[in-house]
């Protein structure tokens, strides 16, 4: 029981790391249009997020090996999992916007 304990903390920690990076991407990249300066909001989210993460991915690891997969295997699954959701999300946007557009 400990052993299972001991590797779903990382594996939760890496699926938080996943969803906070890939969250900030997504944010960043909806901002792209509007701000006056894109390439500086896309270089500091980037060093900011790298920084978050690989902070996380030194603290979650511990020094073991195990840890470190565990956390890539969390970080992995919430890439695909917000890529899922982000899909959909804008799936749903296009077609209400088409909506929107052919209304009128």
């Amino acid at each position: 029981m400990n052993e299972i304990f001991s590797i779903l903390i990382p594996l939760v920690g890496g699926s938080l790391l996943g969803i906070l990076f890939f969250g900030g991407l997504w944010l960043t990249v909806k901002k792209l249009i509007v701000t006056k300066t894109p390439a500086l909001l896309m270089i500091g989210s980037f060093f900011f997020r790298i920084g978050i993460v690989l902070t996380g991915f030194y603290f979650i690891g511990l020094g073991d090996w195990r840890n470190l997969v565990a956390c890539m295997i969390g970080f992995v699954a919430a890439r695909f999992a917000f890529l899922h959701y982000t899909k959909s999300l804008d799936g749903k946007m296009v077609k209400i916007k088409k909506e929107i557009i052919y209304e009128a």
